[in-house]
């Protein structure tokens, strides 16, 4: 239920770069876990807007005041902590951003959870699932689709 609350509903925009060009697209998620996560269990997202899937490669996540990074960046981030109450920023990479207008999103957060050993840690350490596919989506088991309308 509480993944139906991940996206803030007003948070859509297209990303511009400093030259003024638009390179993508980002949104506001909070994190599903509601004790909050070390940023290196931080795994990615599954998105889909309009049909279209953006996969982690494209994707980078700004949380803790600090630049956006690219996942494998933040899988180093052993002692940063992400609280539950903090949102943080997706950013999409995506020439020329959404169009105006309202926008599906379908969604699912990948956070590896931190509940003790399992069968899967080491593996996942070497090779994180794919965002989407359920294997390491903790507590968003569903992927989640959003109606968003772009913002300004």
């Amino acid at each position: 239920m509480y993944d139906n609350f991940l996206i803030r509903k007003d948070s859509l925009k297209n990303d511009v770069d400093e030259n003024g060009n638009v390179v993508g697209f980002q949104f506001a998620a909070r994190n599903a876990n509601y004790r909050g996560v070390y940023l290196s269990l931080h795994n990615g997202y599954y998105i889909k807007v309009d049909g279209v899937q953006y996969k982690r490669d494209v994707q980078t996540f700004e949380i803790n005041g600090k630049a956006s990074r690219t996942f494998e960046e933040i899988k180093t981030a052993v002692w940063e902590h992400w609280d539950y109450d903090d949102e943080g920023i997706v950013h999409v990479k995506k020439d020329g951003g959404l169009a105006p207008g309202k926008h599906f999103i379908d969604f699912q957060q990948s956070i590896l959870a931190a509940y003790g050993y399992l069968p899967t840690d080491e593996e996942w350490v070497k090779c994180p699932p794919e965002p989407g596919m359920g294997a390491g989506s903790d507590k968003t088991k569903n992927i989640v689709r959003y109606e968003l309308e772009l913002q300004d």
